[in-house]
Order: C-alpha cells, then sequence, then structure tokens
C-alpha cells in the first residue's frame, strides 16, 4: 500500500486553507462591494450626504466670512473633511477648482456627469456655485477588504488548527498506547489508522511488542524445556547411580565369593556406562542448545551422492548392530545445501534412538523422495515392547530438531507405541 508523508499532508492542508481562505475572501468583498453599491452608493443615499455636506460647508462659509478666493479657509474646511472635495463655479459657470491649497482657474466648465448637483453658496465676495465630490465609499470599501481578509485569516487558521490537532490527537494516543506497553501491558494493541508515518511507526513499535512477547514466549519454553530436561536428567541419573553405588558397597563389603565379585564388578560397570551415555546426551544437548546460532560450513551437493554417502554408512552402522535396512531412493537430480558434518550428526542420533529402542527383528525402512522443492528422508522402525519405556529426555531428538532448523529444514517424529518415524526435509534445487 502506497503511504503518504506527513510533510506531504501538512502542504496540501496548507494550500487547502489558503484556497479556501483565498475563495472566501473574494466572496465576502464582493458580497461588500455590491451592499456598497445599491445601499451607500445609492442615489438617494449620496444625496443625503450631499446635502449634509452642503449644509456644513454653508454654514462654515457664514459663519466665517469666507471669500471665493479664500484658499487657506477652503484648505481648512476640506482638511478637516477627508475624503470631501469642493469645486467652485463663478453664475457663469467658469469652474476655479480648489485643489491642493491653491485655487486655479480656467480648467474648464462645469460638467454634470462628473460634478453632480450645484449647490448656490453666497461667499463673502459674492455668489458661487458649489459641486460637491465625496469619495467616502473608499472607506467602506477599505474597512470590506479588511474585514474579508480578517475571516479568511480566521477560516485558515481554524482549518490548520484542526488538522494540527487531529494530528496531535493520533500522537498523543499513540504515546500513551506505548507508554501502557512499556509499563508492562503487553497485550494492548497498538494501532494508529492512515498511511502515513505515524502508522508506520506504530506498526514498528507494536512489532517490537510482538517480538517481546515472542521472545519471552521463547525463553519461557526454553527455561521450562531446560528444567524439565535436569529433572528427567536428575532421575535417569539418580537410578543408575544408586544401582552402582550399591553394587560397589556390596563389593566393599568384603566378600570372599569371586564370582560374585565378578558379577558386582560387572553390573557395576554397565551402570556406569549407562551414566556415561546419559552424560554424553547431556553434553551433545547443551553443545547445540547453549549456542543461540549454529557454527555451520554450508556447501552446496548433489542430494543423491551425499545421501548415498550418508545412508551407506548408516546401513553399515545398523548392519553391525544386528539391524537389517530397507532403502528407496528417491527420483530425479537435485542439489541441497547443508554442512555434512551436521547432517551426519542428525543420521548418527537416529542411529543411536534406532539402537535403543528399534525391533531388531524388524526392517528398518529409510525412504527419500523430492516432494514439491523439497528432499524429504524418511526413516521408520518398530519399537520393541522392553525398550519402549527407557528414554525419557529425548536429547538426541531435540538435537536433531535444532540442527534441521539451522539448515534451513525441519524434523518431525511420531511414535504411536509400536512404531517411530522420523522425517528430515531440506531446500532442494533440480538439476
Amino acid at each position: 500500500m502506497r503511504t503518504r508523508s506527513l510533510r506531504g499532508q501538512v502542504l496540501r492542508v496548507a494550500l487547502v486553507g489558503l484556497l479556501v481562505g483565498a475563495l472566501i475572501f473574494l466572496a465576502l468583498s464582493e458580497l461588500g462591494a455590491v451592499l456598497i453599491r445599491e445601499n451607500y452608493m445609492s442615489p438617494e443615499s449620496v444625496n443625503r450626504r450631499k446635502s449634509k455636506i452642503y449644509a456644513e460647508f454653508s454654514s462654515y462659509v457664514s459663519s466665517q466670512g469666507v471669500s471665493g478666493r479664500d484658499t487657506a479657509a477652503l484648505a481648512r474646511w476640506t482638511e478637516s473633511h477627508e475624503y470631501v472635495s469642493i469645486y467652485l463655479f463663478s453664475t457663469g459657470r467658469e469652474q476655479q477648482l480648489f485643489t491642493g491649497g491653491r485655487l486655479e482657474s480656467g480648467l474648464g466648465g462645469y460638467d454634470p456627469q462628473v460634478h453632480g448637483r450645484l449647490y448656490p453658496i453666497r461667499f463673502a465676495d459674492g455668489l458661487y456655485q458649489v459641486a460637491i465630490g465625496d469619495s467616502s465609499q473608499i472607506r467602506r470599501r477599505q474597512i470590506v477588504n479588511i474585514v474579508s481578509f480578517a475571516v479568511a485569516g480566521v477560516c485558515y487558521l481554524l482549518l490548520f488548527m484542526w488538522y494540527t490537532g487531529r494530528l496531535t490527537r493520533r500522537i498523543i494516543s499513540l504515546s500513551r498506547e506505548a507508554a501502557a506497553v512499556s509499563a508492562g501491558d503487553l497485550e494492548r494493541v497498538i494501532e494508529a489508522p492512515g498511511d502515513d508515518e505515524l502508522s508506520r511507526l506504530a506498526d514498528s513499535v507494536d512489532e517490537m511488542r510482538r517480538s517481546v512477547i515472542e521472545r519471552m514466549g521463547n525463553e519461557k519454553r526454553a527455561w521450562e524445556a531446560n528444567t524439565e530436561l535436569i529433572t528427567a536428567i536428575s532421575h535417569d541419573i539418580r537410578t543408575p547411580m544408586t544401582a552402582m553405588i550399591g553394587y560397589l558397597g556390596l563389593l566393599c563389603g568384603g566378600t570372599e565369593d569371586e564370582k560374585t565379585r565378578a558379577q558386582l564388578a560387572s553390573s557395576a560397570y554397565v551402570k556406569a556406562m549407562e551414566l556415561k551415555d546419559l552424560t554424553d546426551q547431556l553434553f551433545r544437548y547443551f553443545l547445540v542448545y547453549g549456542k543461540a546460532e549454529l557454527d555451520m560450513a554450508t556447501e552446496r551437493f548433489d542430494a543423491r551422492l551425499l545421501l548415498e554417502q550418508l545412508l551407506g554408512e548408516m546401513e553399515f552402522d545398523l548392519s553391525d548392530a544386528g539391524y537389517t535396512m530397507q532403502r528407496r531412493d528417491f527420483e530425479g537430480e537435485c542439489f541441497i545445501t547443508v554442512d555434512p558434518l551436521f547432517l551426519k550428526r542428525v543420521l548418527d542420533n537416529l542411529v543411536s534412538n534406532i539402537k535403543k529402542y528399534a525391533d531388531p527383528a524388524e526392517s528398518v525402512a529409510v525412504v527419500s523422495a523430492l516432494e514439491s522443492g523439497a528432499l524429504r528422508v524418511t526413516v521408520s522402525n518398530a519399537v520393541a515392547a522392553l525398550r519402549s519405556r527407557k528414554d525419557s529426555t529425548k536429547i538426541g531428538l531435540r538435537t536433531c530438531e535444532k540442527i534441521m532448523t539451522a539448515l534451513g529444514g525441519s524434523f518431525e517424529t511420531q511414535n504411536d507405541g509400536a512404531h517411530f518415524t522420523a522425517a528430515l526435509t531440506l531446500p532442494a534445487e533440480k538439476a
């Protein structure tokens, strides 16, 4: 699934916010322009404002005795009335425009489209006609623009704050879940919906949580297995050791019967060899399971040639112990990548297991086959009735499982009390 970056999301939100703000600004600005045009700049409103300005200007002229040529007096009044312009005309409508503190003449005659209505005013030096210009709509327009910009900015901030608030809530939620896990609540699933860096961070933290659970589970199982092993070994060692101590005690008792002493010594020797066998198994177990990874030197071999050698040695060893072996080899050609010494150790453990528990009257069957890109070797034997309950530690089988897993394969066993089957599986490459 394609993931989106937080940086890209923030940029998109910022651009959307700017677009929304611009649209709001344009909409409000246009609405304000319409309202100004239809209300403030309607003919009735304009006439009312000009009539009010005319009244104020007339009162000022009459009270101050201002003449039509008194530029200073006219300048003082216009400066106190922002957005108001005064156009003076003589009775013959020869324009005399007052602007910038000067009274200028000869600028043209009266134009109704430009100057609008004329108002008669008597100045100290005679009768004049005045055209009033009112540009106060500029101020209204500025106010509308300021308000529109403020509203657009607030909308932009609200949109951006909504996104950052949503992002902050996700961060706080992830922080709380991580804190709960670090406090010991390993069953708490860490989730962060989405497909950005926060989601990937949540997945990584949850993967760490699952790894911790798995590691703790492995350590617990290893501890239980080692405890079980030590308990079983202690029990198995105690039995022959007790018997051997008893035999040695009788020998130390000073019996004079030579035949009895020989029998006691022979029995003590047998029990000592059982102890040696148990300690050798225990050493092999810790040699394999005491390492996190086995030191292997794997190579690519022709599977048929390698099995021919290893199974041939296995058949010779079993034949020497009084067992017969029947083989059925796989068809075709393939290659396997293994460490031959470790693979031989697996077969040696199986041979040792057969010697201890198999019925010599029944043949040992060894079948190899190519199955779905894997080489599978199955070893089956009948279990002797008197030997079926002898083993309790299964150290050799655990060692086989450890080695086969390190080789990238698998090791499986089945035991129904009458027959025992071990299956070795290795990845194979067809020739």
